[in-house]
């Protein structure tokens, strides 16, 4: 038995147990995070340069890169070095670092992906409304609240987590600090003020998740009303992407945190983790770019731009 006040570090779980796995886990992390560094620093970079996307879809495309940016800068390089180095160390610091700046940016990018929704709405739904509801100055608050209220959030998660003690020892089922890991290593009656936390953020994730279900309701009752074959092929093409994106985030995360305990295995719970935490970042700029022709036409002046000069 031991208590968090001992505890300096943590155990995380090994991606392989052989060094030859461990080795090729460390190159496919490394492929996964360059594509998706170079994927998301694109869009970013495609976004700032374009004046003409000078948009609030775009707009919250470029704060949705960003999320993607930190997720996967949160779990993947330490993964890598575990891997790397063959170890399984994380201090206890680094550990509620970790658990911070993975919940900071993955809740952004559900509330991001709420407000998208929601920006989609308007313009298909109202679009007479649409400079008005959602002009630079809205755009930016609904930005700055989403940011803001994620880092509430995430530093009340972390400090209720770690305030709770340790008795059952300092090895996590997972190749990264997350709280469910944590809870399990926890004492068992300190467990009721983080699941009321927990709680409350499940009826809050459940209220933007209803949210955009009546937006991509309406957006569909909208678009259908479309008399032409052309309007209604451009109004889908702004939406499916959006859409796509939040298919993947809230499937794989869903799956992840509410599978029957009957179906968990350590493979099959490391299997889920990646597909949540390190393939929505890595996939979101390949969908949007793909969909859209103003973003996929800007990001190739970009690049062949920055051919020619080299």
């Amino acid at each position: 038995m031991s208590n968090s006040s001992s505890i300096r570090h943590f155990f995380l779980l090994a991606l392989a147990d052989t060094r030859q796995l461990q080795l090729l886990h460390f190159c496919l992390l490394l492929g996964i995070s360059l594509a998706a560094l170079l994927g998301n620093s694109l869009i970013i970079s495609a976004i700032v340069c374009g004046h003409h996307l000078h948009t609030p879809m775009f707009f919250f495309l470029l704060n949705l890169a960003l999320a993607d940016l930190g997720s996967i800068c949160t779990t993947v390089p330490k993964a890598m070095h575990n891997s790397l180095w063959d170890t399984r160390n994380i201090s206890y610091s680094g550990c509620a670092a970790q658990v911070f700046f993975f919940m900071f940016f993955i809740t952004a990018e559900f509330y991001l992906l709420t407000v998208m929704s929601y920006d989609r709405y308007v313009s298909i739904c109202k679009p007479l409304h649409y400079g008005t509801l959602l002009g630079s100055r809205a755009c930016a608050h609904m930005a700055a609240a989403a940011w803001a209220s994620v880092f509430l959030y995430s530093l009340l998660h972390t400090a209720s987590t770690f305030s709770l003690p340790l008795c059952h020892g300092n090895a996590l089922g997972q190749f990264f600090c997350e709280i469910p890991q944590i809870l399990k290593i926890s004492c068992s009656k300190p467990y009721i003020r983080e699941l009321l936390l927990i709680t409350a953020s499940v009826c809050l994730g459940f209220g933007c998740f209803v949210f955009m279900v009546f937006s991509y309701v309406q957006i569909f009752r909208a678009v259908l009303r479309i008399p032409s074959k052309q309007g209604r092929h451009k109004a889908f093409s702004t939406c499916l992407p959006h859409l796509a994106v939040v298919s993947l985030f809230l499937s794989t995360a869903m799956f992840a945190y509410l599978k029957p305990p009957s179906m968990s295995s350590p493979s099959l719970d490391l299997t889920v983790s990646v597909l949540y935490s390190v393939v929505p970042p890595v996939l979101n700029p390949l969908i949007y770019s793909l969909r859209n022709q103003e973003l996929k036409a800007e990001v190739w002046r970009l690049m062949t731009g920055c051919f020619q000069e080299h």
